[in-house]
């Protein structure tokens, strides 16, 4: 990338654009040849920056809209660093997994006490879908609702960085396959410690549902021991 015209912190000309004007999300920004004016930036470097961007998740680019400032997540800054990482080497999941466990921990108690009675009735309802799957004839995997209770659990922190590496964790998952585990008494186990979780958080008894979710983790880093990571 050309370093003309660079902006302070080592943020590109473009990304400095970005962030210091206030453009709202329906608004687009202008078009290549006036933004590259504007910032006195050749069209072929400014191509690449917006590049970057979008890659980032900053900007959305489109035929008939244009260029539009998005909304901002950590979550494709962590999936474009944490896909290669995996592409190097499967197991950097573990290591990962490992931090999301943390995290999960650090601010359960924050989260939960955070939730509505509306987040209340869902989690009922996941708890339920699942059940309902793994007794049904045929057996489905109850992995939509795995994802979408523990991702709603954390949903209404104020912190999109947290939420970033958690929504993070479960791209990483189905990644490398872990959604398709079938080990029906695992994931029996599992959804019985969730259940746990749910009843507590809805009866506000936030404790019993931490050493619920101490429980689970312990689960969870059984399977990861005994599970060998797919074969690139």
């Amino acid at each position: 990338m050309s370093r003309e015209n660079a902006a302070p912190n080592g943020m590109s000309s473009f990304i400095h654009y970005l962030a210091a004007h206030d453009q709202s999300e329906e608004q687009g920004l202008p078009a290549l040849k006036n933004l590259s004016e504007e910032l006195g930036i050749g069209i072929a470097t400014l191509r690449e920056q917006l590049e970057v961007a979008r890659a980032l998740g900053f900007v959305e680019v489109r035929p008939r809209t244009g260029i539009r400032r998005r909304p901002f997540s950590f979550l494709p800054a962590v999936r474009q660093s944490l896909s290669y990482a995996l592409a190097l080497d499967e197991t950097h999941f573990q290591a990962f997994a490992d931090l999301r466990q943390h995290i999960e921990k650090a601010y359960w108690h924050e989260a939960v006490r955070r939730l509505t009675e509306e987040d209340f009735t869902e989690l009922r309802a996941l708890v339920a879908r699942a059940f309902g799957k793994l007794n049904g004839s045929p057996i489905q995997l109850p992995h939509s609702e795995h994802r979408q209770l523990h991702l709603l659990v954390y949903q209404r922190l104020d912190n999109p960085f947290v939420i970033g590496l958690l929504e993070a964790y479960w791209e990483a998952y189905e990644a490398i396959g872990l959604n398709y585990y079938t080990d029906i008494n695992y994931l029996m186990e599992v959804w019985h410690y969730h259940q746990k979780m749910v009843a507590a958080i809805c009866s506000q008894d936030y404790e019993a549902g931490y050493t619920a979710l101490l429980e689970h983790t312990d689960l969870i880093h059984q399977m990861l021991a005994s599970t060998s990571l797919p074969e690139k």
